[in-house]
């Protein structure tokens, strides 16, 4: 039976953009085997259940063909199924609705939105309607 090392079929089905990236998620305990944490270099066989959690949801895969070489986007179903279940996309879609920035307090700038939300937000809505024609222009 063909077997694959973790890390390089993750890059080869297109779960992570570079194998460096894939082997970092192993090491960091992302990726579980069967229930179990796996190593960059552990073996994957066809049948195996890889869950990879990438915040704010684990996404489950079962491995159909065990590879080490690339393939394109279009042949990556025949390499893997997505088994991963409907309440874990749901997560995505609140956090997507809650439009919570999951950025750490003071690492990198406000964006355009971020910005705009703070001046809307501290900018008091009497201010808008303020005429500033004086009284005393018109008397001299």
């Amino acid at each position: 039976m063909p077997e694959a090392r973790i890390d390089k079929w993750m890059w080869a089905a297109r779960i992570f953009k570079t194998r460096t990236i894939a082997a970092e998620a192993c090491k960091k305990g992302r990726i579980h085997i069967n229930g179990a944490q796996a190593k960059p270099s552990r073996m994957v066989k066809p049948g195996d259940v890889i869950q990879v959690r990438k915040p704010p949801i684990t996404y489950s895969f079962k491995v159909l063909q065990a590879i080490e070489k690339r393939v394109g986007a279009k042949l990556v179903p025949d390499v893997m199924e997505n088994v991963t279940t409907p309440d874990q996309y749901e997560l995505l879609e609140m956090s997507k609705i809650s439009g919570f920035v999951n950025r750490a307090k003071g690492t990198g700038r406000p964006t355009k939105k971020d910005r705009r939300d703070l001046d809307e937000f501290f900018t008091p809505e009497y201010m808008d309607d303020f005429d500033f024609d004086f009284d005393d222009e018109e008397e001299e």
